[in-house]
C-alpha cells in the first residue's frame, strides 16, 4: 500500500511542514527588519553628516564674507588715521576735503554691497521706512511729509537695514 495516500499522514506531514516554514519565515522577516533597521541608522547618519557640512560651510561663508567687508574697510580706516594723523594746524579746507573723500569711499563700499539710501525729504512718512522722532507744525509742508533727515535709513533689497530718523511735518 502506497503511504502517501494514507490521509492521516498526510496531515500530519503537511502540519510538520507547516511548523517547519514558520521558523523559516519568522528568520526572513527577522533578517529583512535588521536589515531596515540598518537602513535608517545608515540614512541617519547621512543625515547627519550632511547637516554638519552644511552648519560648517554656513559657517565659514559668513567668516568669508566678514572677512571680506573688512578687507574693504582697511582702506578707509587708513584714510581716518591718516586724517586724525595731520598736524593741528593744517589747512582746515584741506582737512574737510580729506573727510569727504572718506565719507564717499564709505558711501561707495555700502553701495557697492548693495544697501540703498532710503528716500526721506519731501516724501510721505512711510513708518516701515521712517522713524519719526520730531513733529513740527508747519505751513509750507503737508501733513505727514517727511521735512527732514536727521539719520539716514538704509535697505539692503526688500530688507530693512536701518530705519531713517525723521521730522515729520504736522497741521
Amino acid at each position: 500500500m502506497n503511504d502517501s495516500l494514507d490521509p492521516e499522514q498526510n496531515g500530519a506531514s503537511d502540519a510538520a511542514d507547516a511548523l517547519a516554514t514558520e521558523p523559516d519565515a519568522l528568520a526572513e522577516l527577522r533578517r529583512e527588519k535588521d536589515a531596515l533597521q540598518d537602513r535608517l541608522l545608515r540614512t541617519a547618519a547621512e543625515f547627519d553628516n550632511y547637516r554638519k557640512r552644511i552648519d560648517r560651510e554656513r559657517r565659514d561663508q559668513a567668516d568669508t564674507a566678514v572677512a571680506d567687508a573688512l578687507e574693504e574697510l582697511l582702506p578707509i580706516i587708513d584714510n581716518l588715521e591718516l586724517a586724525l594723523g595731520s598736524p593741528a594746524g593744517s589747512d582746515p579746507e584741506v582737512y574737510r576735503k580729506g573727510v569727504e573723500l572718506i565719507h564717499r569711499q564709505m558711501g561707495e563700499l555700502v553701495r557697492k554691497r548693495g544697501a540703498k539710501p532710503i528716500a526721506t525729504v519731501g516724501t510721505a512718512f512711510d513708518p516701515r521706512v521712517h522713524q519719526a522722532v520730531v513733529h513740527e507744525v508747519s505751513a509750507e509742508h503737508r501733513e505727514g511729509e517727511v521735512m527732514e533727515e536727521l539719520r539716514r535709513g538704509y535697505m539692503l533689497g526688500d530688507r530693512l537695514l536701518r530705519a531713517a530718523l525723521v521730522k515729520v511735518a504736522k497741521a
